[in-house]
């Protein structure tokens, strides 16, 4: 019945600090914007940001079940953590070696203080 997923939706406090972060930051593809409602290209599935209320204080160490992080996948991630740190991104984890998953990652969060994740996919 379900096959892909068409879009995800994060909810922001204030919709044009969010279209700065994830167009200019992050270098995402604006589709169009409004003060309520924003969508970027991501590849086959859409990112779309709807206006809600103000964001929690911090960012908390382990998520709480029914939520969700964005995670990306980088060809080299040392070279996106520090393109992303020159464009004043905020990482909570550096590049980190994960062996048993064959990768390296890393975590920054978006204007709310919601995690979003890099990976690099290690060769073998």
């Amino acid at each position: 019945m379900f096959q892909t997923i068409d879009y995800v939706m994060v909810m922001v406090s204030k919709m044009e600090t969010s279209v700065k972060f994830y167009r200019d930051a992050l270098g995402l593809k604006l589709q169009f914007e409004s003060p309520g409602w924003s969508q970027f290209e991501t590849g086959s599935t859409t990112l779309a940001l709807h206006l809600a209320g103000a964001p929690g204080a911090k960012a908390p160490e382990k998520p709480a079940a029914g939520t969700l992080q964005l995670g990306f996948n980088v060809e080299d991630i040392e070279r996106a953590t520090l393109t992303l740190k020159e464009r004043g991104v905020h990482f909570t984890r550096e590049p980190t070696l994960q062996a048993q998953e064959g990768i390296k990652l890393a975590v920054f969060v978006d204007p709310d203080g919601m995690p979003i994740s890099i990976a690099q996919t290690l060769r073998k």
